[in-house]
């Protein structure tokens, strides 16, 4: 095991200098090679419908009013209400609960691609640049989903009351269920996250690491190699000029902020460590240096969704940084 963690945390700090980071992912215009395609393709089909997903949860607005009438005053019309109101609204987070599941069956596959073989990290990011887009639009939409989740306690709520209601009335009617018992359990733990899609993402990549025992090293650090390429990027203006529209700074950010929370997560002693391949402490100063409607979700992602933070091991000048 010492072997193996000495393996993972394995810090290049002092081989190689910074510009062995001067890379340009190109997030916005990179094309699949014939090699990569059957991966893309499957992966794409599944971002498709990410971004739907964000469009309609972002205008979720909930049953909280028909629910505390029904349960105030439990009149025949107030109860078919509040049934009728939390319907859409359940079968509208079955719809993101399958996405998961989806994220769940495509990023073992994605990984596959860009850890395996003979290449190193570095070579894999400038080799397979279209593979890497949708690892950035996959970290993005899972902390877009999860920052929207938990500002919205009424997809708790909604959820808690529709269970209530089938298992008090024993509806087994499947038209009037929209999801099965059995599925209701299941959305009810991930829904029971604070952060549902880290969850699906992290534990995805950690039974890819668990399964394929050879590519563990490369796994761990692809992810920290890809989170100092993009904080190289927003560093270098020669590399920044090449951005070509606003919203990419700003995925660039958030991609670079989702690589050190799922590191933290999948590797065994975490981001934070000072032999972490993760350079927290620059991408914390990158963020405070951004405008504080940029960056405060992004630190407040750091501090709350990342897994050793607060261990006893954590250099006291990071959680310091952190807290400022």
């Amino acid at each position: 095991m010492g072997k193996l963690l000495s393996l993972l945390s394995r810090d290049d700090n002092n081989c190689c200098s910074s510009k062995s980071y001067d890379i340009f992912l190109d997030f916005e215009n990179a094309a699949p090679s014939d090699l990569e395609r059957d991966v893309y393709e499957d992966v794409e089909r599944v971002l498709k419908d990410s971004d739907m997903i964000l469009e309609d949860i972002q205008l979720y607005r909930g049953a909280g009013k028909e629910i505390r009438e029904a349960i105030g005053d439990p009149t025949a019309e107030s109860l078919d209400r509040a049934w009728t109101a939390v319907l859409p609204l359940v079968n509208q987070l079955k719809i993101c609960y399958e996405h998961s599941i989806q994220l769940e069956r495509v990023v073992p596959k994605l990984l596959g691609q860009l850890v395996g073989g003979r290449l190193n990290p570095t070579q894999h990011l400038e080799t397979q640049q279209a593979l890497v887009k949708q690892l950035a639009a996959i970290l993005e939409f899972v902390l877009k989903f999860d920052e929207i989740k938990m500002k919205t306690p009424a997809i708790q709520n909604d959820f808690s009351y529709y269970r209530r209601i089938v298992s008090r009335q024993r509806i087994d009617n499947t038209n009037e269920m929209v999801v099965t018992t059995e599925l209701a359990n299941r959305m009810s733990l991930f829904y029971a996250h604070a952060t549902p899609m880290l969850k699906v993402l992290s534990e995805a990549t950690s039974k890819f690491v668990t399964d394929n025992t050879n590519d563990v090293e490369n796994t761990t650090e692809t992810l920290g190699t890809m989170a100092k390429v993009c904080l190289r990027m927003l560093e270098n203006p020669k590399l920044l000029q090449q951005i070509e529209r606003e919203e990419t700074h700003l995925l660039v950010l958030r991609v670079m902020v989702g690589l050190v929370i799922l590191y933290d997560h999948v590797h065994p002693v975490g981001a934070f460590v000072k032999s972490s391949h993760v350079d927290v402490k620059g991408c914390v100063r990158m963020l405070q240096a951004q405008p504080a409607i940029k960056a405060e979700p992004l630190l407040n992602a750091l501090r709350y969704t990342t897994k050793h933070l607060n261990e006893d091991n954590t250099p006291k000048n990071i959680r310091n940084l952190l807290a400022a």
